[in-house]
């Protein structure tokens, strides 16, 4: 493993950044990154910052160090997660509709739903934008999401 693994590679830095760019027309992060620092800036980035992969019940492959801090678990474990269970079950079914409609549109804007931590804290996560990764060839990655704003749920 390189030194970035443990944060995640440049390449899927890479994807997740010019996916954002390619289907809002805006810029992820507020400072341009250079190139071969994506991992570590996004990682260290003021917002949250997830995605999952492709598989039939998809994986959490992605958590930058605000979203492994809200979901209060290590990025091993968040990493070994089907991403289904950031939600609560009963807002399991909202949330596949909803990222069906991420999936047919390319992205999801101002997005608000209810997750949950490892430990069964449960917030509302505010205003998030939703968004397939695909690289340059139109391969599809999965799905990331990104959102400033979250509110625990008493």
């Amino acid at each position: 493993m390189n030194n970035n693994s443990f944060h995640t590679s440049n390449k899927h830095a890479s994807v997740i950044l010019n996916s954002y760019l390619r289907w809002t027309g805006k810029s992820l992060l507020d400072d341009s990154v250079e190139s071969g620092a994506e991992s570590e800036v996004l990682f260290r980035a003021p917002l949250v910052v997830l995605s999952h992969g492709t598989e039939p019940d998809p994986i959490l492959n992605y958590g930058n160090q605000r979203a492994l801090e809200l979901w209060e678990v290590n990025r091993e474990t968040f990493t070994q997660t089907p991403s289904r269970l950031t939600a609560e079950p009963m807002e399991r079914e909202e949330r596949a509709v909803f990222l069906k409609a991420v999936s047919e549109n390319g992205y999801v804007d101002n997005y608000t739903g209810i997750r949950i931590s490892s430990t069964g804290r449960r917030f509302y996560i505010m205003q998030a934008t939703v968004w397939n990764l695909t690289d340059d060839n139109d391969v599809f990655h999965g799905q990331a999401a990104a959102f400033r704003q979250f509110r625990y749920i008493e």
